[in-house]
């Protein structure tokens, strides 16, 4: 008797707990359930404003905004002049309801305003030129990819053309062809045009300034009335060598293009001086092991 009044005591704390333990569990659920609503409301409150316009947060306006550029670019490839139309509305929407606050400058808006108010002209254009159209989305897509892909940007693979052009610079330094030198500085101002805004967005002003700078002066040496010695030719490259690497933030002795493999000769002898080594020092273990071993021996 009183072993079955034991069972019904246990059955019944059994089952309180388990009551116990669902009703945790669904005030826990309704809690969460409670704080999600909570920052749905917050979120809903961060992208609307008082007077009907809707604010996107800066990493969502970026997001966005890469992808419009991306498929602008790609009406502008296919010709479709009226999608490029729609899709520049759309970007210029984006622009405006969006706070990019913290993701770059001034600078980097103001270069970002700039590219879309140049697309705007050429589309609005009576005449479209596809050549300006394309360049055009070229700086808005690379501009926006450096907003929404600070870590690596696309701009970045313009490194090893821009330094092709800095070594014709070079080239044509030492022996005082000016007419190469102007060819290659026009080259690479034709290239640093469409990675400026990128590069505003992505950078700081004084890096940008430098650059701007440096480029500006060596574009003028052709036309100068004043003779320049090769000398001085070789310092302005190498100083736009090193204006270049703290741009595309490069080690002073990294490479351009990639750390030249050993050769094969090379590798065969100093794979046999390895192995030769090693044979040495597994050889002088072994004396020592039979050495101790024959020590240990009893007499």
């Amino acid at each position: 008797m009183l072993r079955g009044r034991y069972y019904v005591l246990v059955i019944l704390v059994f089952c309180w707990l388990l009551t116990s333990m669902n009703v945790e569990k669904a005030s826990a659920a309704q809690g969460n359930a409670g704080e999600g609503s909570g920052k749905v409301s917050k979120q809903s409150a961060d992208v609307s404003s008082g007077n009907g316009l809707t604010v996107i947060s800066g990493k969502t306006g970026a997001q966005q905004l890469e992808q419009a550029a991306e498929a602008l670019y790609g009406y502008v490839l296919e010709g479709d002049v009226m999608k490029v139309r729609q899709e520049t509305e759309e970007i210029s929407r984006i622009i405006v309801s969006s706070s990019f606050e913290g993701m770059t400058s001034v600078e980097g808006i103001n270069a970002l305003s700039g590219v879309i108010m140049d697309l705007k002209s050429a589309v609005a254009s009576a005449k479209v030129s596809q050549q300006q159209l394309e360049a055009t989305a070229t700086r808005l897509r690379l501009a926006a990819n450096s907003l929404n892909q600070p870590g690596q940007p696309i701009w970045l693979q313009y490194y090893k053309l821009i330094r092709e052009d800095l070594n014709a610079m070079e080239q044509s330094g030492a022996t005082n062809d000016l007419a190469g030198w102007k060819t290659a500085v026009e080259r690479l101002q034709g290239r640093y045009e469409n990675i400026r805004p990128a590069v505003i967005v992505s950078r700081k002003p004084e890096v940008v300034n430098a650059f701007d700078s440096w480029l500006s002066y060596a574009a003028g040496i052709p036309s100068s009335s004043q003779k320049i010695e090769r000398a001085r030719l070789l310092e302005i490259v190498s100083y736009g060598q090193d204006t270049v690497r703290v741009m595309f933030g490069k080690e002073k002795d990294e490479p351009a293009l990639s750390v030249p493999l050993a050769s094969q000769e090379f590798g065969i002898w100093g794979g046999l001086a390895a192995g030769f080594i090693i044979a040495v020092l597994a050889y002088a273990g072994y004396r020592k092991y039979r050495g101790e071993n024959q020590n240990l021996k009893p007499i």
